[in-house]
């Protein structure tokens, strides 16, 4: 099989790195000394200090080291997750930078989402039990042996996906759901565009859009990534280095433009994307990586009824979280299950490797995303 194929969940990239094997973390009703259990709200399990990646400095990836911290403490109504594997997200990298604003209360350590096992529940928790295989969308804290969730943030495990390829679901589930189909409602019939297809976000928005019946238009930097979004069911690709995509998207849809766009560049697309739009389409940004700043013609806004909207989804509030975790289980885990979208993973590192998934993920070559695991 080629590169530009993707085989069920696994990209054909793929390569497993060595996991170095820690001492095994035991955990019981019964623990005492060393082990006691404090009651909620703030309860802490105390083991052997997890292990976890920490940011020493900002800078490169190099201030990545996996150093022994403090075991997490568990609130009322929270869960208590050992980590199977944690997904790289690019908001990581800024972070990382010291370039990234971090919500009040977060965990300094990295990671929106994970996979694992549940060790503990914090009181008022009734959905979960200890044992439960789940995923779940994280304020933060992934990069480590263990971490603490509200329990509404935590997902089953869709039927048919690993434990650990399903650390790669939560956010971009989320935001693919909360952003294209939530908020812009795109619907069966329409045309949608997403900026870099060959993403983790990219390779999920393809996906799902064209389960929903949407005609689907992407961009990227490569033939190789040209093709991957073909196989996951792209009806356009447009190479943004060697062409116009206004002018692509214009010719392959009469003149008319795309119902909804995604996108992820901000200002200096801002402007090209409105352009791209149909009458009553439908913009929205994500991040800003190519600036914060643009010049937009308000009069066609106004003559052609677009709109743009705006969100990052670790500013979101809990019960707005909470929300999109209910809406993503109703509506995308059935899609997942059936194997209508599935988890496209790159390559996998061991924890203690962070500093070189960020330098993969930072050149750019990826398709899909990239997981981090702990465990031996």
């Amino acid at each position: 099989m080629s590169k530009s194929k993707i085989s069920i969940f696994h990209w054909s990239h793929t390569r497993v790195h060595p996991i170095p094997c820690h001492a095994t973390i035991s955990l019981n009703s019964n623990i005492h000394s060393k082990g006691t259990i404090l009651t909620t709200p703030h309860l802490r399990v105390a083991v052997e200090a997890m292990k976890a990646v920490v940011i020493t400095t900002p800078g490169d990836p190099e201030v990545l080291q996996l150093q022994d911290v403090e075991d997490p403490l568990i609130k009322d109504g929270h869960v208590l997750i050992k980590v199977a594997a944690a997904a790289l997200n690019r908001a990581d990298t800024f972070q990382r930078k010291g370039l990234y604003e971090l919500p009040s209360g977060d965990t300094p350590y990295l990671g929106h989402e994970c996979s694992g096992t549940i060790l503990a529940l914090g009181s008022n928790v009734t959905r979960w039990k200890i044992g439960d295989r789940v995923c779940a969308l994280l304020n933060s804290g992934g990069y480590a042996e263990k971490v603490v969730v509200p329990a509404p943030q935590v997902l089953p495990i869709p039927s048919g996906v690993s434990l650990e390829d399903a650390a790669s679901l939560p956010e971009v589930a989320c935001t693919v759901w909360s952003t294209v189909f939530m908020t812009s409602k795109l619907s069966a019939g329409e045309t949608f565009l997403v900026h870099g297809g060959s993403s983790g976000i990219g390779t999920f928005a393809i996906q799902m859009a064209k389960c929903q019946g949407a005609s689907v238009f992407t961009t990227a930097g490569t033939e190789e990534k040209l093709a991957a979004c073909k196989d996951l069911g792209a009806d356009v690709v447009i190479n943004y280095k060697t062409e116009d995509f206004v002018a692509r998207v214009k010719e392959e849809t009469g003149g008319k433009g795309v119902d909804v766009i995604l996108d992820h560049i901000g200002g200096l697309y801002l402007q090209r994307n409105l352009d791209s739009l149909n009458v009553d389409g439908r913009l929205f940004l994500i991040s800003i990586m190519g600036g914060a700043t643009g010049e937009v013609n308000l009069n066609s806004m106004l003559t052609r009824r677009l709109t743009i909207h705006a969100a990052r989804l670790r500013f979101r509030s809990a019960e707005k979280k909470a929300e999109i975790i209910r809406e993503v289980e109703k509506n995308v885990w059935p899609a997942v299950a059936a194997g209508k979208v599935k988890p496209v993973v790159y390559e996998y590192f061991p924890l203690s490797e962070a500093a070189a998934a960020h330098k993969l993920m930072e050149s750019g070559i990826h398709i899909g995303k990239i997981l981090l695991r702990p465990q031996c």
